[in-house]
C-alpha cells in the first residue's frame, strides 16, 4: 500500500524544489587539471606507471590525482621479555566500570599488547551494562594529548613528593586552626572513597566531602526527596508498561541519570501490547523523536497541561482538550502506565504523585544511587569559602568556574582560601586558581568501585599502565592520612580488604573478573510524600513570555566533561545532523517572526543567522541558531557542555550556556534575542546525498494495520513484496537475475537485520564503528565539504502525518516534496506545514554488502571484490581512487580519503599524535590518501570468530558473529549473523513480515535489510 506522506530529510526541501536536482549536480564536480599535468614537460618526459598511465588517460574525476601510494615501512620492536599474559596479536578483554562522574557503564574493556583500543557492553550488566556514544568514545579520551601531564606547584612541574609537603603542611594548618578541609568532588557514589574519606576526617575533623555536578539533577534529588524521603533517584522498567507519557523528559537520553532505551525497546516490540508513547514537550528531543504521539508546546504550555492531567488523573477534572485525551489514555492503562516530567521540581513532584495513582509498575522500587548533589549543601560551602573559613580545598576534576552560574564570583572568592589543591585533567579555569595541581588518573588508568543501584556492586580496575604522572583522588587521600611512603598508601590493597564486606562470599578477584555483582546494599523507595499543592503552585509561578527556553544536554556531549573528545564533537546530533557546534533551535515560524535565516549557499552548504541571546539579565553573545523541524512556537532550546576553553583545542567548540542554568530548572522565561548580523557556518552531513525522487526509504506502518492487515495484501498490504513484470508474468524481484547467483550454502553466509522500530538513533553505533575500524576525525571544514568518513551513518528522515490529496503525479509513484502545493485535510480546512511537527524515523546505512554489487562491476582494478560470506570486499592496496564505485553506489556510503587523515598538521586530532594513534585497531589497516573506503561488515571480527572455533573443532554458535555496530546497540535494534544456520536469530527475522531492502527496485540484492517501523496510534 502505497503511503502518501511527504517523507524529507531536511526543511531545504520542502522550500527548494530544485533542491534535489542542486544535490545531484555538486556531488561530482571538480574535474581533474588534465591538460595542466600533459602539458607539464618535466612529467611528460618521465616514464610512466600503469598507475600514471590510469591517472592521466583513463579517468576524469578529481579523485585519480590524489591515488594511492605506497604505504610507509614502519620497523618494529620485539619483546627482550614477553609478559606472560600477552600473546602479540591476540587480544585481552577485562570486566571494568566505566564512571567519569557523568556516565556510568559497565563494561569490557579490549586491549592490545597493553593498550586499551575499544569499549564493549558487559553482558553481565544488564541494563547497566549497555554502553552509550560517551562510553564508547571513553577511550580515546585515555589518550588526550592536551591532559595535564604532571604535577605543578605554583604553576612549575614538580614531583608528588613537593606537592604531598606542600598539602600535609597546608592540612596540618587548618586543623590547628579549626578552619575547614573541604574536598569538592562529583557524585562519587563509592563505598571505598567515602569509607577512607571518614578515616581522613578522622584524622582531620574538620574535613568536610562536598558534592558538586556541572548537570546536578537537583530537580529530580529535591523531588525524590520529597516524595520518597531520600535523596535518590527512582529506577523504571518500561517491559510491563504499555503507555508512556513524558512532559519535557527526555528519557531515552540523560533525564534521571539513566537511559530507558534498552527496556523501551523490549516494551516496542509490535504487537496487541505494543508500549504507546506520548511526548508533550518544546524542543525536538530525542525522545520526542521516537514518539508515537508528540504534542508541541512551549514550556509554560507544557507545565498548564501537566497540572491539567495531574487534576483529571487524582478526580479534580480538566476542560483541558488535550490533557482530557492524555489522562484518559493513562486511567485506561492503569498501573500499567507512567509519567515522567522534567524542567523543575513541581514537574517531577506531579509525575511521581501521578505514577503512585496509578500504581505504575514501571516503578521497581530501585534507587539510582549515582547522582548525590545537594543545593543546600554547596550553598554552604560557598558561604564557607567567602566568610574565610576554608583553609585547604581540593577539588576533584570538578570546574564551578566553568559550569556554575556564578563561577566568576566562585573565582574571586578563591583568594580567601591559603591552599586550593586542583585534581585535574585538564589546564581548565580550577587549573588555574590551584596553587598545586594533581594530575588525575582516567577510569581506564584506575582502581575503584560505583554501587550505581539497589543490589549492584561495580569494580573498576586499571587495564593500562598510567601513561602519565597522574593519581585518582583515592591514592592522595591515602598519601595525605597517613604519610608519605608509608606500606598503606597501595590503594589496590585498601579497595581489596574493602570489598569483602560488601561482596558476600564472592572473591575479590571473582567479582572482579564479573565487573559488576550483587551488592548487600538494599536501599529501596516507597512512596511517603509529596506536596502537590506546592508543585501546582511552582508551575503556576512560571511565568508565560513571547520566548522561552529549555536547556539540554546533547546525546554526543551530555554534561561536556569529554569536551576535548574529538570523536565525539564530529558525531552529528540525531535531529539536527549537525556537528562540531551548539545552537540555538527556533521553529520555522519564529524564525520568519524574527527574521532568523538558515540558507544554503551555492556548495549546498547552510549557513544561519548569529544572535545574541539574553535570559533573566545574563546575555550569551554569538550564538547561532538553527531552524528546527518540530519546535514548538515561542520556544527556543540551547545544548549545555560546550564553549570549554583551556580544555584543549577540540573542547573549545560552541558557546557555554551554564551561566543560564541554576542547576534545577531547565526551562526558563523572559528571553530575548537580538540578531549580530553576522553569519555563522554549519557543518552537517544531512544534505550531501539526496532522496533523487524516491520514497518509502524508511517504511512506517499503524499498529492497527500491521495487526490487522495481511503485508502482502493485494489491497491494503503495508509491506507487498516487489514484483516486476516479466514476460513469463509477475515475478518477486528477488527471483531476477542479471547475473549468475553466487553459491552461498558452503559457509556462513552474512546478513545484518535493522529495525528501525527499536533503533532510538542514539549514535552509539557510530562510535563503535569509528573505534573498531580506525575511521578518522576531518573536522568541521571538511565536515561542511560534505567529507565526512562515517563507515555508518543514522538519517534521519522527517515525515509529514497529514493525510493529502495528491497530484496525479505522486499517484503514478512520484513521491518528492515538489509535487506537494498547498494541501487541504478532506474536511476541506488547511492543513499545517509539513515541518511544523514531522514524525521522525532513524534508519542506520552501512555498505549494503550487495549481492549483486553496482560498484564491483564498475572497478577497473577489481579492488572491491565479492566475498562467499557475502561480503563486499575492499583491497585498499589496489585501490587508485577513480570513485566509479561512489558514483555507482545507490545508498552513497562509500567515502574517499581527500586527504591523509593520520600524521597530518591539517588534522590535528587523535592520529595526529603518537599518544592518539595508541587507540588504533592493529587488525585494520589506516588508509591513505586516494583510497576508498566502507563498511566491511568487520570481516576482522567474522574471522576471528570463525579461527576461534577451528581451534576449538565446533561450530560457531548463533550470537557469536557480531559486528561493532551490533554489539554496541542498546536496543538490539541491529542484528548480525549467519543466514546458512537455520536457527540463527538473523533468519528468523528475515522471515518476519516486516522485512524489506532497501532500495529494493534496482536489483542490488543486498545483505542488509529493514524492518518496517510500526507507529501505535490511530491515524487521523
Amino acid at each position: 500500500m502505497a503511503s502518501n506522506k511527504i517523507q524529507f530529510r531536511s526543511i531545504h526541501e520542502l522550500k527548494d524544489p530544485a533542491l534535489n536536482n542542486k544535490l545531484a549536480q555538486k556531488e561530482f564536480q571538480e574535474e581533474i587539471p588534465v591538460e595542466d599535468f600533459l602539458g607539464d614537460a618535466e612529467k611528460n618526459g618521465s616514464s610512466t606507471s600503469r598507475r600514471d598511465f590510469l591517472k592521466l588517460l583513463g579517468f576524469s574525476t578529481a579523485a585519480v590525482t590524489l591515488a594511492a601510494c605506497e604505504a610507509p615501512v614502519i620497523k618494529t620492536i620485539p619483546y627482550v621479555v614477553k609478559p606472560h599474559d600477552i600473546i602479540p596479536g591476540i587480544p585481552n578483554y577485562y570486566a571494568s566500570t566505566y564512571f567519569d562522574g557523568f556516565d556510568f557503564a559497565s563494561v569490557l574493556v579490549k586491549t592490545r599488547e597493553g593498550r586499551p583500543i575499544k569499549i564493549e557492553p558487559n553482558p553481565a550488566g544488564g541494563d547497566l551494562g549497555k554502553t552509550n556514544a560517551r562510553a564508547q568514545a571513553s577511550v580515546l579520551s585515555l589518550y588526550d594529548n592536551d591532559k595535564v601531564k604532571q604535577p605543578k606547584l605554583d604553576g612549575k612541574d614538580e614531583t608528588f613528593d613537593k606537592v604531598d609537603s606542600f598539602v600535609i603542611k597546608g592540612l596540618g594548618e587548618a586543623k590547628a586552626s579549626g578552619k575547614k578541609i573541604v574536598v569538592l568532588s562529583h557524585s562519587f557514589a563509592s563505598p571505598t572513597f567515602k569509607k577512607l574519606f571518614a578515616e581522613f576526617k578522622a584524622k582531620y575533623p574538620t574535613a568536610e566531602l562536598v558534592t558538586y555536578d556541572a548537570f546536578p539533577y537537583s530537580a529530580q534529588l529535591d523531588a525524590a526527596q520529597e516524595v520518597f524521603g531520600q535523596r535518590a533517584l527512582p529506577v523504571y522498567d518500561l517491559r510491563g508498561s504499555e503507555l508512556v507519557v513524558s512532559f519535557q523528559a527526555d528519557f531515552l537520553g540523560d533525564y534521571n541519570a539513566s537511559s530507558l532505551e534498552t527496556s523501551y525497546a523490549a516494551a516496542r516490540k509490535p504487537g496487541p501490547n505494543m508500549l504507546r508513547h506520548i511526548q508533550v514537550e518544546s524542543n525536538m528531543s530525542l525522545t520526542g523523536a521516537n514518539a508515537d504521539s508528540r504534542y508541541r508546546l512551549k514550556p509554560s504550555a507544557v507545565n498548564k497541561t501537566l497540572v491539567e492531567v495531574y487534576n483529571a488523573i487524582v478526580g479534580g477534572g480538566t476542560s483541558d482538550k488535550t490533557a482530557t485525551e492524555i489522562a484518559n489514555e493513562l486511567k485506561a492503562k492503569g498501573s500499567k502506565a507512567v509519567v515522567f516530567a522534567d524542567g523543575s521540581k513541581g514537574a517531577q513532584v506531579l509525575a511521581h504523585l501521578i505514577n503512585q495513582k496509578l500504581g505504575s509498575v514501571a516503578f521497581t522500587g530501585k534507587a539510582n544511587l549515582l547522582k548525590e548533589f545537594d543545593g543546600a549543601r554547596y550553598q554552604e560551602f560557598l558561604g564557607w569559602v567567602n566568610g574565610g573559613q576554608v583553609g585547604v580545598l581540593v577539588t576533584n576534576n570538578v570546574d564551578p568556574i566553568y559550569s556554575h552560574p556564578k563561577g566568576e564570583d566562585f573565582k574571586k572568592s578563591l583568594s580567601k582560601v591559603p591552599y586550593v589543591i586542583a585534581v585535574a585533567d585538564k589546564k581548565n579555569e580550577m587549573y588555574k586558581a590551584a596553587k598545586a595541581v594533581i594530575p588525575v588518573a582516567n577510569w581506564l588508568e584506575s582502581w575503584g568501585d560505583i554501587e550505581p543501584q539497589t543490589g549492584v556492586y561495580s569494580l573498576m580496575q586499571p587495564t593500562i599502565q598510567k601513561i602519565y604522572k597522574s593519581r585518582q583522588i583515592e591514592e592522595s587521600l591515602l598519601v595525605w592520612k597517613n604519610g608519605k611512603n608509608n606500606a598503606a598508601n597501595n590503594y589496590y590493597d585498601y579497595l581489596k580488604a574493602s570489598s569483602a564486606s560488601l561482596l558476600g562470599g564472592t572473591s575479590f578477584n571473582k567479582a572482579l573478573y564479573n565487573g559488576i555483582n550483587a551488592s548487600t546494599n538494599s536501599t529501596t523507595l516507597s512512596y511517603a510524600g509529596g506536596n502537590a499543592a506546592q508543585a501546582v503552585a511552582e508551575l503556576g509561578n512560571f511565568k508565560p513570555s513571547e520566548l522561552e527556553l529549555v536547556l539540554y544536554t546533547k546525546t554526543s556531549m551530555g554534561d561536556g566533561t569529554q569536551a576535548n573528545n574529538p570523536w565525539l564533537q564530529e558525531l552529528p546530533d540525531p535531529i539536527t545532523r549537525m556537528s562540531w557546534d551548539n545552537y540555538l533551535t527556533i521553529s520555522p515560524k519564529d524564525a520568519e517572526k524574527f527574521g532568523i535565516d538558515n540558507d544554503l549557499n551555492a556548495r549546498m552548504q547552510l549557513d544561519g543567522s548569529i544572535v545574541n541571546l539574553t535570559v533573566n539579565g545574563v546575555t550569551i553573545k554569538d550564538v547561532p541558531v538553527f531552524v528546527q523541524p518540530g519546535q514548538a512556537e515561542g520556544s527556543v532550546g540551547l545544548a549545555l557542555g560546550y564553549g570549554k576553553k583551556n580544555s584543549g583545542a577540540t573542547a573549545d567548540t560552541g558557546v557555554n550556556a551554564y551561566p543560564l542554568f541554576d542547576g534545577s530548572n531547565l526551562v526558563l522565561s523572559g528571553v530575548k534575542i537580538e540578531k549580530t548580523g553576522e553569519d555563522h557556518e554549519f557543518a552537517g552531513i544531512q544534505l550531501q546525498n539526496t532522496l533523487m525522487g524516491r520514497y518509502e526509504i524508511a517504511k512506517e506502518v499503524p499498529l492497527a494495520d500491521f495487526i490487522n492487515v495481511a503485508f502482502d495484501d493485494e489491497h491494503k498490504g503495508w509491506n507487498k513484496p516487489l514484483e516486476y513484470h516479466t514476460i513469463s508474468g509477475a515475478l518477486p524481484a528477488r527471483k531476477i537475475d542479471l547475473w549468475d547467483a553466487f553459491d552461498d550454502t558452503d559457509g556462513p553466509h552474512f546478513n545484518l537485520s535493522i529495525d528501525l522500530n527499536s533503533c532510538t538513533g542514539c549514535g552509539a553505533c557510530i562510535i563503535a564503528c569509528q573505534a573498531e575500524n580506525n575511521v578518522p576525525v576531518v573536522g568541521k571544514e571538511e565536515v561542511r565539504m560534505s567529507r565526512d568518513m562515517y563507515w555508518l551513518r543514522i538519517d534521519r528522515y522527517y515525515s509529514s502525518r497529514q493525510t493529502v490529496e495528491v497530484y496525479e503525479g505522486l499517484k503514478d509513484g512520484m513521491a518528492v516534496p515538489e509535487l506537494y502545493g498547498t494541501a487541504f485535510n478532506k474536511e476541506g480546512g488547511a492543513l499545517n506545514h509539513p515541518a511544523d511537527n514531522p514524525d521522525v524515523i532513524f534508519q542506520p546505512v552501512m555498505c549494503q554488502h550487495c549481492n549483486h554489487a553496482p560498484c564491483e562491476t564498475v572497478c577497473p582494478v577489481a579492488a572491491t571484490s565479492h566475498g562467499k560470506q557475502g561480503q563486499n570486499h575492499m583491497a585498499y592496496n589496489r585501490c587508485i581512487g577513480t570513485r566509479y564505485c561512489a558514483n555507482n553506489c545507490p545508498y552513497k556510503v562509500r567515502r574517499f580519503n581527500w586527504f591523509t587523515y593520520n600524521l597530518n598538521d591539517k588534522f590535528d586530532f587523535n592520529m595526529n599524535n603518537d599518544l592518539g594513534r595508541m587507540v588504533l585497531n592493529p587488525d585494520v589497516v589506516v588508509r591513505t590518501r586516494g583510497v576508498m573506503e566502507k563498511c566491511s561488515l568487520c570481516i576482522q571480527m567474522t574471522q576471528t570468530t570463525i579461527l576461534e572455533a577451528k581451534k576449538e573443532n565446533r561450530v560457531v554458535k548463533d550470537g557469536e558473529f557480531q559486528t561493532a555496530c551490533s554489539k554496541a546497540c542498546t536496543t538490539g535494534s541491529i542484528q548480525f549473523g549467519d543466514m546458512n544456520d537455520k536457527a540463527s536469530e538473523v533468519r528468523k527475522l528475515y522471515a518476519g513480515d516486516r522485512r524489506y531492502y532497501l532500495l529494493e527496485e534496482i536489483g542490488t540484492k543486498p545483505n542488509v535489510f529493514y524492518h518496517t517501523k510500526v507507529r501505535n496510534r490511530v491515524e487521523k
